[in-house]
């Protein structure tokens, strides 16, 4: 019995909408699990729903972050271009992205090997927190603790978004920040290259 440590590598997109909805995308090519995309909705009211592919994922999803209502169903991504295509369950969303800026490029430049290191996430967080209002390192569950680092970022630009067939307008800020851990979202919409180690006590 000890920590146990995994390591999810991918692309975090967050998008506001004109209803108040707030939605998090998570593609994840690399991870643990194999391959597999999830989703975390925020409606205005508050209403936090995770929508993973599997019972398993969802498990270990809702062990970490926080959510009043799992469902489990099936999370397709598909990119061509500039456009992501997302289905899940009863959301269907596309985004488009812009070019990157200064930023995303420094952050490009990161060497992968650091970027799985706490420390680093240690030397980025506060200038995180001051130039984007995120946090790079952190827990959001006792016995779990999180750290993130970014590899690029591009601006999302416009989105469709649709859930339970209801329209949830254009594209928005990600105001107010979204609750599902100790980790928010840029406030401007934003696609994120990042790589995610998640390590939780096994004790």
């Amino acid at each position: 019995m000890g920590d146990e440590r995994l390591t999810f590598d991918g692309w975090i997109a967050a998008v506001g909408t004109c209803s108040g909805t707030r939605v998090v995308v998570g593609h994840w090519p690399l991870s643990p699990f194999g391959p597999f995309s999830d989703v975390m909705l925020e409606r205005a009211d508050g209403w936090r729903t995770l929508i993973a592919p599997s019972a398993r994922t969802a498990d270990y999803i809702a062990g970490v972050y926080h959510f009043d209502e799992v469902r489990t169903a099936p999370v397709g991504v598909r990119i061509h271009g500039g456009t992501w295509d997302v289905t899940a369950g009863p959301l269907d969303l596309d985004f488009r992205v812009g070019r990157q800026g200064a930023l995303g490029l420094a952050l490009r430049a990161v060497p992968r090997p650091l970027a799985r290191r706490p420390l680093w996430a240690a030397v980025t967080d506060v200038p995180a927190r001051l130039m984007a209002g995120v946090r790079t390192r952190g827990s959001s569950r006792h016995g779990c603790r999180q750290w993130y680092a970014a590899g690029g970022l591009w601006p999302i630009t416009s989105v469709r978004a649709f859930f339970e067939a209801t329209d949830l307008g254009a594209l928005a800020p990600v105001v107010p920040p979204v609750r599902f851990g100790f980790a928010s979202a840029p406030a401007s919409p934003a696609l994120v290259r990042v790589l995610s180690t998640v390590e939780r006590s096994t004790r």
